[in-house]
């Protein structure tokens, strides 16, 4: 008879399989990348089946994986519906909450004001991911995630959650030193500071081409936030956000005409999506930005 298959294992296997890779998953859950492995190879001769093919990207699913990831997730529902059902207070939400946004939005607006939905819900525990790049609600990486594009694929629900806008600012000093830009002089007399183009994780960031398409930054930051701080240092002018610019004595908005205009996106797994911490997290999260269009918008 087949020994039972610890559920640790399969909640590695889950990991690796959403992830794709080892190491990625190991730092997800924070358990080391040689456990994972050795755990995953004890899985495979329980089973008797091959679950991923190594290749230079990571592991991928074999067929065997495919059908036993299928398995893996139904049971993972079950066990959240379990839980939820067998909370003893209906007002109690507990257990894990991993929310993905981008670094900017994570930083300047809802780590402020998380403290308030962390209170409502104190047995909760909440993973924020702002990070530059995205974990995935239809890998079931994140259990909501703030995107700055709407998903085209995948068993996802996604819902327009704000409209924010982005200037282009520079500091006191440097205007100083180098005098006010116009659309004449921006190019050859002024240093601009942007993303890296090869690591951009959204075309949305390409924001330089929208004032004008032969504009390239000098001075480069994969990090909204360092690219931030180096306009207010006077290193260069850059476009940012207005939740991030427009409450900064630091910085001053130049060229009034460039007005750049974006949207976040709220995506959650359709299977997971009425889980009631995700709903409770939905609900506060669009409590939040309509306080807050402003700050967002600018207007």
């Amino acid at each position: 008879m087949m020994q039972p298959v610890p559920w640790g294992d399969l909640q590695d296997f889950l990991a690796v399989a959403r992830a794709g890779q080892i190491a990625r998953a190991a730092a997800q859950i924070g358990v080391d990348a040689t456990t994972i492995g050795r755990r995953l190879r004890r899985l495979e001769a329980r089973l008797g089946a091959t679950l991923f093919e190594q290749t230079r990207e990571g592991q991928v699913l074999t067929e065997a994986g495919e059908r036993l990831l299928a398995q893996v997730e139904a049971m993972q529902r079950a066990s959240e519906r379990i839980g939820e059902t067998g909370e003893g207070d209906r007002d109690t939400l507990s257990g894990l909450l991993r929310v993905s946004v981008s670094e900017g939005f994570g930083t300047w607006l809802i780590a402020e004001h998380l403290h308030d939905f962390a209170r409502r819900h104190p047995a909760l525990t909440i993973d924020l991911v702002a990070s530059s790049g995205f974990l995935s609600p239809s890998k079931r990486e994140a259990d909501a995630a703030v995107l700055l594009e709407r998903p085209s694929a995948g068993p996802v629900v996604a819902s327009k959650l704000a409209d924010y806008t982005l200037r282009l600012y520079a500091s006191r000093d440097y205007l100083d030193r180098h005098g006010t830009p116009t659309r004449a002089t921006i190019a050859a007399d002024h240093r601009l500071i942007g993303y890296i183009p090869d690591l951009l994780y959204s075309p949305e960031l390409r924001y330089l081409r929208e004032i004008d398409p032969a504009l390239s930054p000098s001075l480069r930051s994969s990090s909204i936030n360092a690219q931030a701080r180096l306009i207010a240092s006077g290193a260069g002018m850059g476009v940012l956000p207005h939740f991030i610019a427009g409450g900064n004595p630091a910085l001053v908005r130049v060229m009034p005409e460039v007005e750049i205009a974006r949207a976040f996106w709220l995506v959650t797994h359709r299977d997971t999506r009425q889980l009631r911490r995700v709903r409770a997290f939905r609900a506060w999260l669009v409590e939040l930005v309509t306080r807050h269009r402003a700050q967002l918008t600018g207007m």
